[in-house]
């Protein structure tokens, strides 16, 4: 989230490198605050779920199969309206996260929603007091209603972790309390500013200066970043202390047994396949990250690298800005030449509104797909800047698009994928875009870098995510002792990053605060394993597509259209693939050691 732009997102070709960048017309939800078809929805939703609380609150044990299927309709229908309403108020936040309008507004539409949608809490409590063999004799009775089975497995996951009606409730209330933190979380970060060489910057252009040629500039930057991180640590030290409190808190009344099993459960992936991809990974760091850095020092001419030179570029590495007409073009060829289906669900992002590219004063870092509801469409947003790694986020974003499109087939409560599978076409799409750049390079020297870039890449998603992975395991463990210091924390962080990182790497004081502004920590507790799971899937999926697997294409669309329909199991096993198999990452992991070897081989 930043507060000064590096580029004006709305100049003309002219003046900008990056040409004219597509900004989001969200109107296709909400034409505005005060629109009547809010007011209407409003109005809507709190009328129907005080019905539907009347209609079926202690009811559902009595409901025969065509009623219940009309109960989750209702429920269905609920859900979408809420969704729509929701993805508007966030999606404005996310314009200008700095704007106190529009933060009140998303604050008071949670509100109105979670008062509104309180009385609804009987639903899932109701259904996990139902018997298996009924729930069972249900789906029998009517196939409408079979569809929606994985849902009530989800459901029912929670059913040994479920407390009373009344404390449900209170929690279902208390949430928008956890959501200040995560408000404060956010508007702190895109209040910051920093003074680089006498330019002041927001969060992401700082960051952005991380990946600058100039090794000065880069230095400057990370300095930059550990002042302002340390002025803001005491802020950052107790958003991370309260929600790591009020997560064991309910972790504890619920009787979970680890700190990470509520993120499993959500994700549909067994403990011990987390672990053996966490295992996995940490046990080819020594392959994988240690052996890529040290080669990469050696390229930069370094006898050791600093942390701001991890993302440095190599010094053979065309700095040209992408603009983002040549963006649109790469991964629109590189998505037709795998199936002109992909290209045709993805055109319609570039010329309706639905992806707003450029960094403005106030919006939100990063990058993410947001699937809205499955009666509108998806919102893709960047913070583009014309970087050959901005190329890669495009394709992966899209691909989240191409993926919510397709699975919003199978309506509101199947639509929703976990986590795990969420990032399967995203990191597929990148896959798609880099091998086309890859077979297009002209000369070895071109090859390079773009193995180096995929690389580097894949070990930001695949070793620097677990490595995340182990530092809130640490800390979400270390705070069930107490309250934790700043320096605390820091100490976990580096606990992790010279293990994950390698001998090639020295650290400089301050890099210990830098866990202070990664979201997902605050907004999503373990989160970013899901990361590294489609990394290593999609390696796997990948390589079977490679292999020229019959009807591959064919396959790859029905998975993306199954949604959250289907466990992971199911998925898989038409291309042979089984991720509780220990074999599996290793597969994945292959591909990186296999990329790290030709480097080498190159060097020789």
């Amino acid at each position: 989230m930043f507060n000064r732009p590096l580029y004006d997102a709305n100049a003309s070709g002219a003046s900008n490198p990056l040409g004219d960048l597509p900004e989001w017309d969200l109107s296709d939800l909400y034409s505005g605050e005060d629109a009547t078809e809010l007011k209407r929805d409003l109005d809507w939703l709190e009328q129907a779920c005080a019905s539907f609380a009347a209609d079926y609150e202690g009811k559902l044990a009595d409901l025969d199969a065509p009623g219940f299927l009309d109960c989750v309709l209702r429920n269905e229908k609920i859900n979408q309206v809420a969704g729509r309403i929701m993805s508007f108020a966030g999606l404005r936040y996310y314009q200008l996260t700095t704007d106190a309008g529009r933060a009140k507004f998303m604050s008071d539409l949670q509100e109105k929603i979670t008062n509104f949608t309180t009385p609804l809490v009987f639903f899932t409590l109701e259904i996990n007091r139902l018997a298996d063999d009924h729930l069972d004799t249900l789906y029998t009775q009517n196939a409408d209603l079979a569809r929606y089975k994985p849902v009530f497995d989800r459901i029912r996951a929670m059913k040994p972790y479920q407390l009373s009606d009344e404390l449900e409730k209170f929690l279902h209330d208390f949430g928008v309390v956890g959501d200040a933190w995560e408000r404060l979380f956010d508007e702190t970060i895109a209040g910051l500013e920093f003074d680089v060489d006498g330019e002041t910057l927001n969060i992401e252009g700082t960051l952005n200066l991380l990946t600058d040629p100039d090794r000065a500039k880069r230095e400057a930057a990370a300095r930059e970043l550990a002042t302002v991180f340390a002025a803001n640590i005491k802020t950052f030290a107790r958003v991370h202390n309260t929600q790591a409190k009020e997560k064991e808190i309910v972790d504890r009344w619920r009787g979970m047994e680890s700190p990470q099993l509520g993120r499993h459960l959500s994700n549909q992936v067994e403990p011990e396949v987390v672990e053996a991809l966490r295992n996995a990974v940490v046990e080819a760091y020594p392959k994988l990250s240690h052996r890529y850095y040290e080669l990469k020092r050696k390229w930069l001419g370094l006898d050791k690298m600093q942390v701001w030179d991890r993302n440095a570029p190599l010094p053979m590495e065309d700095t040209r800005i992408v603009g983002w007409d040549e963006a649109e073009k790469t991964v629109m060829d590189a998505y037709s030449a795998f199936d002109p289906r992909m290209s045709e669900i993805a055109e319609p992002f570039f010329r309706k509104g639905w992806i707003d590219a450029g960094v403005k004063p106030g919006k939100a870092p990063g990058a993410f797909a947001h699937p809205t509801v499955t009666n509108v469409h998806p919102y893709v947003m960047l913070n583009y800047l014309g970087k050959p790694r901005d190329v890669m986020t495009l394709a992966h974003e899209l691909g989240h698009g191409v993926h919510q499109v397709l699975a919003a087939e199978q309506g509101e409560m199947l639509s929703s994928t976990p986590l795990t599978l969420a990032e399967t076409a995203s990191v597929f799409g990148e896959m798609l875009t880099f091998r086309k750049m890859l077979d297009g390079a002209t000369d070895a020297a071109q090859r390079k870098v773009l193995l180096a870039g995929k690389v580097e890449d894949m070990i930001n998603t695949v070793v620097r995510q677990i490595a995340f992975y182990d530092f809130e395991c640490k800390l979400h463990a270390a705070r069930r002792g107490g309250e934790l210091t700043p320096d605390d924390i820091n100490a976990l962080w580096m606990s992790v990053q010279a293990e994950s990182l390698g001998p090639a790497f020295e650290f400089m004081d301050g890099y210990e605060t830098f866990w202070a502004y990664i979201p997902h920590f605050v907004h999503s507790p373990f989160y970013v394993y899901a990361y590294a799971f489609g990394d290593g899937l999609v390696n796997a999926l990948y390589a079977v597509y490679a292999e020229g697997d019959a009807g591959f294409e064919e396959k790859y669309f029905d998975m993306l259209k199954a949604g959250g329909s289907k466990h992971h199991k199911e998925l898989l096993a038409p291309f042979g693939l089984d991720a509780s198999d220990p074999a599996f990452w290793d597969k994945g992991l292959s591909m990186i050691s296999g990329f790290i070897d030709e480097l080498e081989a190159m060097e020789g």
